[in-house]
């Protein structure tokens, strides 16, 4: 019996990796590729079918546009892996052997045990997510009056807090829609933990869209109309009513591999792997979201596409060499810069190349989409790369 490559997840590392894997095995090893859907999800443009649904079409590859016919795909939910065993455990009872295994499922959001968090809000994860916010935004909308507006509040000014509160507002100004949006941050200032200028411009081109932004106070407690920010034991918390409320701040692991007998960090869940992407198992690789991947001491890869669209490249090769008995390679993230969106506007920060440290307008728009364009490209084809590009 041949070599059993498997790899979990339809992601960016999930996608990247088996291209890569395709290309330096080309029928040495027989490649199986599990995903609890069948498409491929350009995850950091998801946000766009908020505003628009119809945008679902350019986002979601289908993965036979992506793999390779000698590629076996299945579609279904990973419950668990059992290295000892060396099988992949799915929903219904199945089960898919592997001799080299790559987990690549991405994350969870963390509700950090917020009493109400959980069970009040919405998240944006997938397609489904998008829906269902766009669903509830419009509904909320309807049933709003320009004198009592519907109230949608954004948990968290990270990345995709800030891009979530931008659609949003896209939605609104397109539909002269009686909604008023609130983006809530934790710490002090919006996308925590990066450049002043960045955060001093994102801050201004969100109020400019009337976004009303509220800093350094925590969610401490969600009911079913309302959001309760700070408080402690002399002090009430602050309530915000709401008719829709998005989650987006924070991630962890995956439930489905929270009993995978493999090192992982006990808060988040999240697979401890080196630098060349092996964990404390040598026939398991993790990259992505769904692992803690080394960068040096006490430094770590960050959890963005960017990163994990450069480590598949690295992860796939390391398998087709581990299976051949080569020495793995290591990989190190090069930041090549962050653009963000808010709703058709843009701003960038630090790209490889351009001399201006933090530039917004047309130039930023443009480059927002050149970035989903290549990848759409690179994943499946220049034609459906142009056929996106005017809603990117």
């Amino acid at each position: 019996m041949s070599t059993q490559v498997v790899v979990l997840g339809s992601g960016y590392a999930g996608t990247g990796a088996i291209q890569r894997l395709e290309k330096e095995l080309d029928g040495e090893a027989e490649i199986t590729w599990i995903s609890d859907h069948d498409y491929h999800l350009v995850l950091h443009e998801a946000h766009r079918c908020i505003s628009d649904p119809s945008v679902e079409s350019k986002v979601a590859i289908p993965i036979d546009e992506v793999k390779s016919p000698s590629t076996e795909f299945v579609e279904a939910r990973v419950t668990g892996v059992d290295v000892d065993e060396r099988a992949v455990e799915l929903d219904g009872g199945e089960s898919v052997a592997y001799d080299y295994l790559l987990v690549a499922i991405g994350s969870s959001t963390a509700f950090y045990g917020i009493d109400g968090l959980e069970e009040y809000s919405l998240e944006l994860k997938g397609l489904d997510d998008a829906r269902e916010i766009h669903e509830r935004v419009a509904n909320a909308a309807g049933d709003a009056t320009a004198s009592e507006p519907a109230t949608v509040v954004i948990g968290g000014a990270g990345l995709s807090g800030i891009q979530t509160a931008g659609e949003v507002a896209e939605y609104r100004d397109d539909h002269d829609a009686p909604i008023d949006v609130v983006l809530v941050e934790g710490l002090d200032q919006v996308f925590p933990n990066n450049d002043p200028e960045l955060q001093g411009a994102l801050r201004r081109r969100l109020e400019d869209r009337g976004i009303e932004i509220k800093c350094g106070e925590f969610v401490s407690k969600v009911d079913e109309e309302t959001i309760y920010i700070g408080g402690g034991e002399d002090e009430a918390p602050e309530e915000l009513p709401y008719d829709v409320f998005v989650w987006t701040g924070g991630i962890t692991g995956q439930k489905e591999i929270a009993d995978c007998a493999v090192d992982k960090d006990e808060r988040s869940n999240r697979i401890h792997a080196a630098s060349d992407f092996q964990t404390s198992d040598d026939r398991v690789f993790a990259l992505g979201d769904s692992a803690l991947v080394e960068q040096g001491p006490d430094a770590l890869a960050p959890p963005t596409a960017q990163a994990a669209w450069q480590a598949a490249d690295v992860a796939g090769e390391n398998v087709a060499r581990a299976l051949r008995g080569q020495p793995l390679k290591t990989w190190t993230h090069k930041d090549k810069g962050t653009v963000v969106s808010i709703g058709e506007d843009a701003v960038a920060h630090d790209v490889d190349g351009v001399p201006i440290n933090v530039f917004g307008g047309t130039p930023a728009r443009m480059l927002k989409k050149a970035i989903a364009a290549r990848w759409i490209a690179d994943v499946a084809s220049v034609s459906r790369a142009i056929d996106a590009w005017g809603d990117m």
